[in-house]
């Protein structure tokens, strides 16, 4: 299929996130109009309120990005927040894009909602084969209740919407703060401190070896302005790089980045989670797409971006990844 974004009203919700801002920064070079609106605007957890400013702003596409996101000790501490208001987020928008009429629907789901001992590299139809992983299950179940939903929709009235799983993502709009965030932007911050305060070390959660995938925002976003355009199908797509990392391995490449020259320390009484999470990029290069951005140019972007806007953040004990 093809759809021409020329002169279309594509609404991004989550604009202000990472991966709704690379969109944002990706669709500039569409004959489009973008739509956009923050929290001040319409709450997303309230359905009346996404109804009623749908029927007003009318779009005619919809990236969905909006989600409430965190790293391995966020949602261990918080799973009613990540299930119920993901739930919320995806449902309410979902809802009012069939009641007015919404042409095409991009729902991002994530990585984590395939099984721990997924076979690798991940294909998409290993969805719900095996349990999940404990520590972020909350925000997995939202995700995959997503997926269904726009699936639910093509059966029941025939919608042209599809669903995308971005794997690991970074770039500039990363959360940093070590209390919340993924393995990559925390691994920056923490680098970034020990090597101001002249440390000797840094110290990273679980024994490191656990292998992960990561993705570049500006990449991802291509991505999915290419499935916006050209992919119609009820099966999900994956987005990723296609090759994965060990996480001390990362941990190295960041600090050659980030100029700190101390110790990587392993506290491996912290929990490693899943042992290795690559997803097949079979069905994405297939229809074309290769990502352009190399992991160690995509970090140096990354940490430029903290310098100007997080670089002054005091320093913390805690490391997490997910």
């Amino acid at each position: 299929m093809s759809y021409d974004l020329s002169g279309k009203r594509i609404w991004v919700a989550g604009h202000r996130g990472m991966v709704g801002s690379a969109v944002v920064r990706r669709l500039a070079s569409e004959n489009c109009q973008v739509i956009s609106a923050g929290r001040d605007v319409v709450d997303l957890l309230d359905q009346h309120a996404v109804r009623d400013w749908m029927a007003e702003v009318k779009p005619d596409a919809i990236v969905l990005a909006a989600a409430k996101v965190g790293g391995i000790l966020a949602n261990d501490t918080y799973p009613v927040d990540f299930l119920y208001e993901n739930l919320m987020i995806e449902a309410n928008i979902i809802n009012a894009a069939h009641l007015h009429d919404v042409e095409r629907l991009l729902f991002l789901g994530s990585s984590c909602i395939y099984p721990k001992l997924a076979p690798q590299p991940i294909p998409e139809d290993s969805l719900l084969t095996g349990p999940l992983e404990p520590t972020n299950e909350w925000y997995a179940i939202a995700k995959i209740a997503g997926i269904k939903l726009v699936q639910a929709y093509r059966k029941q009235h025939g919608r042209d919407w599809i669903s995308a799983m971005p794997t690991n993502l970074y770039g500039p709009g990363d959360n940093f703060d070590l209390n919340s965030s993924h393995v990559l932007p925390a691994l920056i911050r923490k680098a970034h401190e020990a090597k101001l305060a002249g440390a000797d070390h840094i110290t990273i959660w679980g024994t490191g070896t656990p292998r992960r995938e990561f993705l570049h925002a500006d990449d991802c976003a291509d991505a999915l302005v290419s499935l916006l355009q050209g992919y119609s199908g009820d099966m999900h797509v994956n987005v990723g790089s296609g090759e994965d990392i060990p996480i001390f391995d990362l941990a190295q490449l960041v600090c050659n980045v980030v100029g700190f020259k101390g110790e990587i320390r392993r506290d491996a009484t912290k929990p490693d989670g899943t042992p290795r999470k690559l997803m097949s990029a079979d069905k994405l290069r297939a229809m074309g797409w290769v990502p352009r951005i190399k992991l160690k140019a995509g970090i140096g972007h990354t940490y430029d971006h903290f310098l100007k806007v997080d670089g002054k953040v005091d320093c913390s004990e805690n490391l997490h990844w997910s």
